[in-house]
């Protein structure tokens, strides 16, 4: 791709802020419409991520732009008076913070993936120099821990507990999940395996193990109950991030890239290789919904019901 170079005295930043402007000013962008990405700026412009970045800020600071989760940057739904866009903006250096660093870092996420974190663009969006984050925040895995652990800890549980296990365990991972579809990005750190590490995740995870503590289980398998509950919850969540990055790579939604393939569709319908499938597809009346909200009860319905006899003393774990 070739990029676009662009002459003038003013910073890069300002040119772009300038273009963006006008094609709000002229009707070329309407309230609620995407802006261009930061990277779709990068590209167009022939700048780096993190004048992209300032760009938006810029912008998003004049009121012209905001961040809709998952969704990006659009044209606010009111621009606000030309004497309003000129006026100065107070030095945000004064006012730096640790928790107004990961604000901002959790916002980028949310918006833009995990992806586009990072030092430069978390400086760009509180319009401060790149070296003053790390003044707060040493690295950007450190800012990444940093981010998880304040999403994370945006439930909390309540003190008066249920008091059976399983409305507890219910509660815990109903509460999680809620977590995850907040911020799908989430599902992308840490693995089974390799789990993540931070405070407010071990509160989920303290939650739902005193649930299930005091009833004569083996700790390994109450641990193993513990991981099962958390895979299912972070095993339907890694889909939400998957097709959130899917839809902002291809510009396509869900059911626009299914209208795509449908002659792939039709030919393994057709094929006669697999009766079954085809005896099921063929019986939705407006095609299959994948709705993930209501797998992600059914599957927890179904643990918790294969689970009872062995946390109750009923059966021995397998």
């Amino acid at each position: 791709m070739t990029k676009a170079t662009h002459g003038g005295g003013d910073p890069p930043y300002l040119r772009i802020v300038a273009s963006i402007r006008r094609r709000i000013a002229d009707g070329g962008l309407a309230p609620g419409d995407r802006v261009p990405s930061t990277r779709r700026i990068a590209e167009e412009w022939g700048v780096a991520l993190a004048t992209a970045t300032k760009a938006l800020t810029t912008l998003r600071l004049e009121g012209l732009v905001e961040t809709r989760p998952r969704i990006g940057t659009v044209v606010a739904g009111t621009a606000p008076a030309p004497a309003a866009r000129r006026r100065a903006v107070p030095d945000p250096e004064r006012e730096l913070s640790l928790d107004r660093i990961v604000r901002a870092a959790v916002l980028i996420a949310d918006a833009e993936g995990l992806p586009a974190l990072s030092m430069r663009g978390v400086a760009a969006r509180l319009g401060v120099a790149p070296m003053s984050i790390y003044r707060y925040v040493p690295s950007k895995d450190e800012l990444v821990l940093l981010t998880a652990d304040a999403a994370f800890g945006e439930e909390t549980y309540p003190s008066d507990a249920p008091g059976d296990w399983r409305s507890r365990v219910e509660l815990g991972a109903r509460i999680l999940w809620r977590v995850y579809r907040r911020h799908p990005w989430l599902a992308q750190l840490g693995s089974l395996t390799r789990p993540l590490l931070v405070p407010n995740l071990m509160v989920h995870a303290e939650w739902i193990l005193s649930a299930l503590d005091g009833r004569g289980l083996d700790p390994v398998a109450q641990f193993d109950i513990h991981v099962l509950l958390y895979s299912h919850v972070q095993g339907l969540a890694v889909h939400l991030e998957m097709e959130a990055q899917a839809e902002a790579a291809t510009g396509q939604s869900e059911d626009q890239w299914m209208n795509s393939r449908a002659p792939d569709m039709r030919g393994l319908v057709e094929s006669g290789r697999f009766p079954t499938f085809a005896r099921l597809v063929g019986s939705f009346a407006d095609g299959y919904d994948l709705r993930l909200d209501v797998l992600f009860e059914a599957g927890l319905t179904a643990l918790l019901d294969g689970l009872t006899p062995v946390v109750e003393g009923r059966a021995a774990p397998a």
